[in-house]
């Protein structure tokens, strides 16, 4: 992307500013003192809610303690990412804040912890406690969401997603799993200063603003079939495929060379799995050093995989986002991207399009290592929620 196309799109979004519902802003990791900016890029005003998605490559500590400082009455949640949506689209080494504006917006942020010992009944019950009284307190607003991030290298999101969304009801619920980059070391999660893993932050938001929750993917389902005979599925690792070591297998069905299965390979050919009607992606992160494989997400023995085959990531990408402008555009929309997509990208030469195509839609949010929707917590896809100015048409309407 050339710097003047880069400023061209910057410039269109200032002007366009004026009209969105949330505030956004963005600085580099290099910027001193970052939330010291980011507040002052949000504008005047008071908000019900900052969301904050940090780079790996700055102090996340350090930023959740200044957020703490300068947003003293206003939930500040955050997370890791393994990559930014800026302004430009795609990024990396960027602090990214969102505001959600009082005027529009009542929320409950609510801390999680020690997500891999849930103490399910507790958590529902406070989940579902909390969703009333916010309910009770807003009955002018029409409009519920829910936004779910989550420490990406738990292992736990899968039993957590499943777990709480029965005790939202009707605010459906999206999200993304906290990354590293490409390090797969540790992530973190913070609310209004506490910094912690093995946890996650829940939001229940009302809004007088229209919102669509959406999950979307590019994947087609392909013949080839595989039957996980062996795994771990505490650790999400795969031992055999079709009674072979997996990774050999693997490699095989997919036609590569089982000493160079790496993140490429993983991205071009990911394996899905059918639950009802539909298929959803079993994402692998990593061969391991006994030649096993890693997922991103809850495997276990008798599990068939089938291998996908993708349509062009851009153009679905284009096509999708554009159908949540039906009937009218939305001005802002938050997204948790896998970060397989963001690889894909890179490897089919697709990621300035990619930008574009975010950065017209006026997308932000970040790079993850999983998304939730609903009760599932899946891999490869974009879930996220749009903002729509109230119709005028419904004025006046019963």
């Amino acid at each position: 992307m050339t710097l003047q196309s880069k400023a061209d799109r910057l410039e269109g979004r200032a002007v366009a500013d004026q009209y969105d519902i949330l505030r956004t802003g963005e600085v580099r990791a290099s910027t001193t003192s970052p939330v010291k900016h980011l507040k002052r890029k949000l504008g005047d005003g008071p908000l019900a809610l900052v969301a904050l998605f940090v780079t790996p490559l700055v102090d996340f500590q350090g930023v959740v303690a200044e957020a703490a400082a300068l947003f003293p009455n206003t939930d500040v949640l955050a997370c890791t990412t393994a990559g930014e949506i800026g302004a430009t689209g795609y990024e990396e080494g960027l602090v990214v804040a969102v505001g959600f504006p009082s005027d529009g917006f009542v929320t409950k942020s609510i801390m999680i912890e020690n997500i891999n010992a849930l103490d399910t009944q507790a958590t529902i019950d406070e989940i579902t406690l909390e969703r009333i009284s916010l309910r009770d307190k807003t009955p002018d607003l029409d409009d519920s969401f829910a936004f779910l991030v989550v420490d990406g290298l738990s292992l736990s999101e899968d039993t957590l997603a499943a777990t709480i969304a029965p005790a939202l009801r009707d605010f459906p619920i999206f999200g993304g799993s906290a990354g590293d980059g490409t390090s797969f070391v540790q992530t973190f999660v913070a609310l209004n200063g506490k910094v912690a893993s093995n946890a996650a932050i829940l939001t229940l938001a009302r809004s007088k603003f229209q919102t669509r929750v959406f999950s979307l993917n590019h994947l087609v389902p392909g013949e080839t079939q595989m039957v996980v005979t062996g795994a771990d599925p505490a650790r999400r690792i795969v031992k055999e495929i079709n009674a072979e070591p997996a990774a050999r297998e693997y490699a095989r069905l997919v036609g590569k060379d089982p000493n160079q299965l790496d993140r490429f390979t993983f991205a071009s050919h990911p394996v899905v799995v059918r639950i009802g009607d539909t298929h959803h992606v079993r994402a692998i992160q990593q061969v391991n050093e006994h030649g096993e494989l890693v997922f991103f997400s809850a495997i276990d023995e008798g599990m068939v995989l089938t291998v996908a085959s993708q349509e062009n990531l851009s153009a679905h990408l284009q096509k999708k986002l554009s159908d949540l402008s039906h009937p009218r555009k939305p001005t802002n929309i938050i997204g948790c991207d896998c970060i397989l997509r963001r690889i894909e990208a890179e490897q089919s030469q697709q990621t300035r399009q990619i930008s574009d195509v975010l950065g017209e839609h006026r997308v932000t949010g970040f790079s993850t290592y999983g998304e939730q929707i609903g009760p599932l917590h899946v891999n490869h896809t974009m879930s996220g929620v749009a903002f729509y100015h109230p119709d005028p048409r419904d004025k006046g309407r019963a």
